[in-house]
């Protein structure tokens, strides 16, 4: 099942021009969400005007390679290891999921639009990181999704409330979940099962890329732009046009022991 590439068998009922064109379709749903997102929530507005405020209030200039080694230390640190949330366990699932999920689309992509006919010679390493990624996801997800929650842990909240917040996460859980099924039910060539969770998978990816206006799925372009600019204001001096931090002692009082944060 993990070396075998379930889109390839799919070309068999399905043209690959359709599923090209899904893809194309998800695609540009995510942009439109985006879209208006930027336009109901002005967040990038907000992030120029901030910008602009934060130049005038530097106390230094950066030189164009300092700049570039920040913009580097944040992709690969701050970024591509979710740096703000820690070192524990909330920190392992996000990485677990976002990788996850990279490997999921890339694999996707690949399979579909190089080797989505039906007599394609698909190299194993696509359907595998494929497979693997869906695996990843899911292990990070429902982990952050049952024990992680900040409402679940810290609130005391039922792990089955939902909110409209949780529309992400959900979605792609579930887009990751039956597409791990569907591959296995095809490769046992149980067709009634195999049809059910190919719905599944892809109404799941529908409500994944078509919700982007109404999910957390546009944070994921947010968040990068947040860091860097949080991080190219620290270094001029400007700090997001916020005070420096006060001097402060790390023991308040004798005896008192302080309880470690249980939220973002």
């Amino acid at each position: 099942m993990i070396t075998i590439n379930p889109f390839s068998q799919l070309t068999e009922t399905i043209p690959s021009i359709a599923l090209q064109t899904f893809v194309l379709v998800m695609v540009g749903l995510v942009a439109a969400g985006t879209l208006l997102d930027i336009i109901h929530k002005k967040n990038v507005k907000y992030f120029f005007n901030n910008a602009k405020k934060a130049k005038k209030n530097a106390t230094r200039e950066l030189g164009t390679g300092e700049r570039m080694a920040i913009i580097g230390k944040t992709i690969v640190h701050d970024i591509g290891t979710t740096a703000e949330l820690g070192m524990g366990k909330r920190r392992i699932a996000h990485v677990l999921g976002m990788y996850g999920t990279i490997l999921f689309w890339a694999g996707s992509a690949v399979m579909i639009f190089c080797y989505s006919s039906a007599n394609a010679d698909t190299p194993t390493f696509w359907p595998t990181i494929w497979h693997i990624g869906a695996f990843m996801t899911c292990v990070g997800g429902f982990w952050f999704w049952f024990f992680l929650r900040v409402d679940v842990a810290a609130e005391a909240n039922s792990v089955f409330r939902i909110i409209k917040a949780d529309l992400f996460v959900l979605a792609l859980l579930a887009s990751s979940l039956f597409g791990l099924l569907w591959s296995f039910f095809q490769s046992k060539g149980l067709v009634v099962w195999d049809t059910l969770f190919l719905v599944l998978f892809a109404f799941s990816n529908i409500v994944l890329f078509g919700g982007v206006y109404w999910s957390k799925f546009a944070h994921m372009f947010y968040k990068p732009g947040a860091a860097l600019q949080k991080n190219l204001a620290d270094a001029d001096g400007s700090r997001d046009n916020l005070p420096a931090p006060a001097d402060a002692p790390e023991q308040f009082g004798l005896g008192i022991k302080r309880e470690e944060p249980k939220h973002y």
